[in-house]
């Protein structure tokens, strides 16, 4: 896919995202995205484009965490989350299969990175999706240290103080199974894990990003992240690791508190 992109390729967690993902449009580059209404409970396909200040698709992307796209779907709830590798087309025109979404209201994410001024620039640009239908919000669990997936227990912890706003803070994750440490960690996009993250009120979007390690065999059961949550509050984070089982998808609540004043 690195070659369809037609880019070079930057470490997973080499560069640092622009904005909050809230916006269609930064520094010149544009996300368009059709259609923009699905029908509830149904598969359906997405095309995407990003286009330049002359309203011209770019074909050129960097390969980040083994992609050159990735692309994100949240539900208003923090519910329906899901994490896509589109394709391109050579006319800059980018095809995601999506699975059957129940209704509601959600946000597309594009992230990726691409030439701005000469200079490779990360950006996430986002769209709202319609899927209408009766929709019952989903409340969101509280802050926990822990969660479960697949059998799995993750046990997360901020060794350095709690987590603020606009702060680098660590945070741990340590994977175990019926008790016992998980050391089956395999690498996924780049690196043991990775981490996606979305504000409780408005849907802003990051990433935590892993600490280098080696990502050469197994490993566990511990990892650790650089986690800088741009806004106080509560944040909905999406763990996603891989073990000789397959990949699995771990969601828990984590919260960053207000700059010290």
């Amino acid at each position: 896919m690195a070659g369809m992109a037609g880019g070079g390729s930057v470490a997973a967690g080499q560069l640092d995202l622009v904005g909050d993902g809230l916006s269609a449009d930064s520094d010149g580059v544009g996300l368009v995205l059709a259609p923009t209404t699905l029908t509830a409970h149904q598969a359906s396909v997405v095309h995407l484009q990003v286009r330049g200040a002359d309203d011209q698709p770019i074909t050129r992307f960097a390969t980040v965490a083994d992609e050159p796209m990735h692309l994100y779907l949240i539900r208003s709830d923090l519910t329906g989350f899901q994490h896509l590798h589109p394709i391109m087309a050579a006319d800059g025109t980018w095809t995601v299969s999506l699975p059957a979404t129940p209704a509601g209201f959600y946000r597309a994410y594009a992230s990726f990175t691409t030439a701005v001024r000469g200079r490779d620039t990360p950006l996430v640009l986002s769209q709202p999706i319609t899927v209408p239908g009766a929709a019952v919000a989903v409340a969101l669990p509280p802050p926990a240290a822990r969660t479960t997936v697949d059998g799995y227990t993750l046990t997360v912890a901020t060794p350095r103080g709690p987590l603020t706003a606009g702060t680098a803070g660590t945070l741990t994750v340590t994977v175990t199974r019926g008790g016992r440490p998980v050391t089956d960690l395999r690498p996924y996009l780049s690196s043991l894990a990775h981490v996606s993250a979305f504000h409780e009120r408005d849907l802003a979007f990051t990433h935590l990003h892993p600490v280098p390690t080696s990502t050469t065999g197994a490993a566990g059961p511990t990892l650790t992240f650089t986690a800088e949550l741009p806004r106080p509050g509560a944040w909905r984070t999406f763990v996603q690791f891989r073990t000789a089982s397959g990949l699995h998808t771990a969601a828990i609540t984590l919260t960053a508190a207000g700059p010290a004043r």
